[in-house]
Formats: C-alpha cells, sequence, structure tokens
C-alpha cells in the first residue's frame, strides 16, 4: 500500500512558483528522502501533505483515504516535525509534551520519557532557556512520542550536533523496522545516503528522479581521478573540474573509449574511475549548477 501519494499537483503564491505538477508516492515501511535546495518546493509539499495549505489543483492521498477525508483522524496517525518548531516560551518542556500528547488524545508519558532520556533533555527547563539544538529535540519528542504510522520530518537534523544527528537516526532506524514510515526531506544528502531506501530529487517545483538510492546514481557519469597532471584531457563531457595535490579529478558522462585515448596521449601515472556519490549527481541533474553551491555536506 502507498502510504502517501500525491497526484499532479500544484500550487501557486500569486504568480510565484510552488509546486508544478507534482506527482509521487510512498510505499508503506519505506524510509524515503525528499531532497533539494532550499526554495525547489520541499516543504511546500509537505504542507500540502498535512493539510496546512491547500493546493492550487492536485489530489493528495495518505493511507489510501484523500487528505480530506477525516483529516483529524488521519494527523493523529501522522507525526510531523517541522524545519522551524516554535513553542510558547514560558511552558516547560514536560508541558509541551502533554499539550502534544493531548491535542491526539493519548497517553504519551512512557514513550516521552525514553526519548527524553536517549535526547539528553531535562523536562523540567523551560522552552526559552534553551539552545537552539534542544528546542529541536522538544520538536523530536513530540512528533515520535504518540508513536505515529507515519513520520514527517523537515530537515530534521538542523541545529543538532553530530552525536544527536546518530542518536536521532538511530531512533529513526528502529522505528522504521517496526513498520513505521519515514518521510525526511533534506538538503543535507550524506544523510539521504546513508539512511534512506528511496528517494526523490525535487528542482524548481518539479520532481526530476525518484528511485531507489542506489539507483540514483546510476546516469552514466563517472567521477575520475588522474595523478601526475594538472589538467583534464580535452572533452565536452566533463564538468565539475577539481585540482589539488598533483591531482585533478572530474566528472565525466561520455563514452570510455574517447576517455582511454585522451587519457593515452597524456603523461598519467595513476588512474581512478568510480561512481560519483549522491551529491556530485546533482551535476546530472541541476545542469550547470553546482552541487556544492546548492547543497551542504
Amino acid at each position: 500500500m502507498n502510504v502517501i501519494e500525491l497526484t499532479a499537483l500544484t500550487k501557486y503564491y500569486g504568480k510565484a512558483r510552488g509546486i508544478i505538477d507534482l506527482n509521487l508516492a510512498v510505499k508503506e515501511g519505506d524510509f524515503f528522502g525528499f531532497i533539494g535546495p532550499n526554495g525547489a518546493g520541499k516543504s511546500t509539499s509537505i504542507r500540502i501533505l498535512l493539510g496546512l495549505i491547500a493546493p492550487t489543483s492536485g489530489t493528495v492521498q495518505v493511507f489510501g483515504r484523500k487528505q480530506k477525508e477525516q483529516p483529524r483522524e488521519l494527523l493523529k496517525q501522522i507525526g510531523y516535525m517541522p524545519s522551524e518548531a516554535s513553542f510558547y516560551p514560558n511552558m516547560r518542556v514536560e508541558e509541551v509534551l502533554r499539550f502534544s500528547a493531548g491535542l491526539r488524545g493519548c497517553d504519551c508519558r512512557a514513550e516521552a520519557e525514553q526519548l527524553l532520556s536517549r535526547l539528553d533533555l531535562d523536562p523540567k527547563k523551560k522552552i526559552r532557556a534553551l539552545s537552539l539544538g534542544n528546542r529541536k529535540k522538544v520538536s523530536i519528542v513530540c512528533a515520535l512520542q504518540h508513536q505515529p504510522r507515519l513520520c514527517v520530518l523537515d530537515e530534521p537534523t538542523s541545529g543538532l550536533d553530530p552525536l544527536m544527528q546518530r542518536e536521532f537516526y538511530a531512533i529513526l532506524k528502529e522505528r522504521n523496522q517496526q513498520g513505521t514510515t519515514i518521510f525526511l526531506s533534506s538538503h543535507v544528502l550524506s544523510e539521504v545516503q546513508r539512511y534512506c531506501s528511496h528517494a526523490a530529487i525535487i528542482r524548481k517545483g518539479r520532481i526530476v528522479a525518484a528511485d531507489e538510492v542506489r539507483k540514483l546514481g546510476y546516469t552514466g557519469a563517472k567521477r575520475v581521478v588522474l595523478r601526475g597532471v594538472e589538467e583534464p584531457p580535452q572533452l565536452e563531457q566533463i564538468k565539475d573540474v577539481v585540482k589539488s595535490d598533483g591531482a585533478v579529478s572530474f566528472l565525466y558522462s561520455g563514452g570510455s573509449g574517447a576517455l582511454l585515448q585522451a587519457l593515452a596521449a597524456m603523461p598519467v601515472l595513476d588512474v581512478t574511475i568510480g561512481e560519483p556519490d549522491l551529491e556530485e549527481i546533482f551535476l546530472h541533474y541541476y545542469g550547470e549548477e553546482r552541487a556544492n553551491d546548492a547543497f551542504l555536506s
């Protein structure tokens, strides 16, 4: 069963583009990455999915039902973590968590205590006294404490230190193994490559690719590293040239015969040819836009 189905989804803000004719399906139990640079349409898609804003056109189905049908019942089964969460500053952490649980009509105290312990978060502290990272932890507990069937997480790790990021993903992996569907938006490509099974790439409001993460790299491009030379061969299909420490590397999307012929005429000491990583794939999907300028690693 598809937990999420977005069909021909379009959203305009006046004349400004949000998303255009977006089609996306996420199967139950998947760990799905939704990736693209800031402004690509990730948050717009998520807000429509949750019913926070209305689309200009298109349809949304969650758990096989239209999002407009019994939205409250659907939302009880979803854990949502926005990219920037705001809480009442004078409330204590434990009060925020009780308030969040009360909105869903459930007792989440046992699960909340476990999450607070794992994330090293003091429930007695007031929100106004928390750092950005600790406020992010509150958002995590609010999203997960009711053990939802679907977790929708928008840029979830911004503000978390590396140790907390690791613990956060450990929690998500455990939930996923128990059957929870994870839908994660991010521009941190290393996270998507490490944890997600499937992913969709969104560019300027449109889906440009959607597949298993391991298959998204099969664009025909290779990462080539040459030692002993300072310049790449003179071939048209070369992008992303990087020179350092007596070596030159580049992304090559042409035929292997032409590459080998060009290298044979150069004083190359060593050659390494491998698959590009997920970040480099954006050089293919984003044309002349450099991946390192659009994404953070």
